[in-house]
């Protein structure tokens, strides 16, 4: 089936990202979610191997690929167990940097590209407000424009990398309209920004994730992103990008815990028989698996799609809704095959299924993505 969308390239880029997993995330991951963040090496080594930004552009050292190999770099490097180490580098790569790349003039590329894709130069990107979540017009962050800086108050949550970023791309609003809203680049240390508290979550424990505030924080007028009070489009736009990514995220956590769940009903005895023996056991197992593989032919298309540059705003929103719901439903449905063991702190299957439960929420709840879906018939 991956036939039909997947080259030798990408197969290539795949086996290089698992090696990278290997060798780079998997023996160490365990102390990143006691630490709650993932060192910054491991993103200048996936920076020194090219891994980041594979959609930026050449000249500021991305790989100019579409958005078909940027999605075989997500999922493949979600097929690591450790979802906040992957939602580390995807905040990164398809979340944040997609700004800069979209809306960035070239002296703004030119000044923090080159950091971001070698990876020295860590992104987030900070709509969410204790207010406004899914409702991005809702956000009350508001900045006025001050001789050549413009002035920014208010404050964010739930920023993903918001503790440990450089770089930060902020939706506040400019203007009374309900979509009057401004993208700003706003650098780490600027007077007036501070990071709040970190985060305590439920899953992607190794992820770090904050609070940030903006108290008259006066950023150069040079540092807006792309044209005064179109950053709702931007937003819209780059959600294409994200929300493909979390399906990209939400599928390799369901091929994991069937992988995990196979591994495990094949040797765990019960009742004078491995588990893999009970029909009921085999025909659930196919079941999902049957329901991933759909999900996951789903997402390719959307990508394919991106590719020939169509606009997919429903299409998206309908992938975000299925494959965060089916996430929910395939790796708790593995873990009960796992008995006891699988509510056991520190297994791979009890972590996945830990994380896999934001992904209906996050990056859009499912009723909003529904919604969004709904709105175009």
């Amino acid at each position: 089936m991956d036939q039909v969308y997947i080259t030798a390239e990408h197969e290539l880029l795949r086996e290089q990202v698992a090696r990278f997993l290997a060798r780079e995330v998997e023996p160490f991951a365990p102390a990143w979610e006691a630490d709650g963040k993932v060192p910054r090496e491991v993103l200048r080594k996936l920076g020194a191997a090219g891994l980041l930004g594979l959609m930026f552009e050449p000249e500021h050292g991305g790989g100019g690929a579409d958005a078909l190999t940027n999605l075989v770099f997500a999922e493949a490097l979600a097929q690591s167990t450790f979802a906040g180490f992957v939602i580390t580098v995807l905040v990164h790569t398809d979340m944040a940097g997609p700004h800069l790349h979209h809306a960035g003039n070239a002296a703004q590329k030119a000044r923090w590209m080159p950091g971001v894709t070698r990876g020295e130069t860590i992104c987030a990107v900070a709509i969410t407000e204790p207010g406004a979540g899914s409702d991005v017009a809702g956000l009350r962050t508001r900045a006025r424009r001050d001789g050549q800086h413009w002035v920014l108050n208010g404050s964010k949550l739930f920023i993903t990398n918001g503790v440990h970023a450089d770089l930060y791309f902020v939706a506040a609003r400019t203007g009374e309209a309900r979509h009057a809203i401004s993208i700003f680049a706003v650098e780490k240390g600027t007077p007036g920004f501070t990071v709040g508290r970190a985060l305590d979550k439920t899953g992607w424990r190794s992820s770090d994730t904050a609070e940030l505030h903006f108290e008259n924080c006066r950023v150069p007028a040079d540092q807006l992103l792309g044209d005064e009070g179109k950053g709702f489009y931007a937003v819209m736009k780059n959600f294409q990008t994200e929300r493909i990514a979390l399906g990209a995220m939400a599928v390799a956590h369901c091929t994991q815990a069937i992988r995990l769940a196979l591994e495990h009903v094949r040797t765990r005895q019960a009742f004078g028989a491995a588990l893999w023996d009970k029909q009921a056991v085999r025909h659930r197992i196919a079941m999902l698996d049957a329901k991933t593989r759909a999900a996951r032919q789903y997402l390719y298309h959307c990508a394919w799609r991106v590719s020939q540059g169509h606009d997919i705003v429903q299409d998206v929103s309908m992938l975000k809704a299925l494959t965060g719901e089916l996430a929910g439903e395939v790796v708790q449905g593995c873990q009960q095959l796992h008995g006891g063991m699988g509510y056991m702190h520190g297994t791979p299957i009890e972590r996945l299924w830990r994380d896999a439960r934001i992904l209906a929420i996050g990056g859009g709840a499912t009723e909003v993505m529904l919604d969004e879906a709904a709105k175009r018939y």
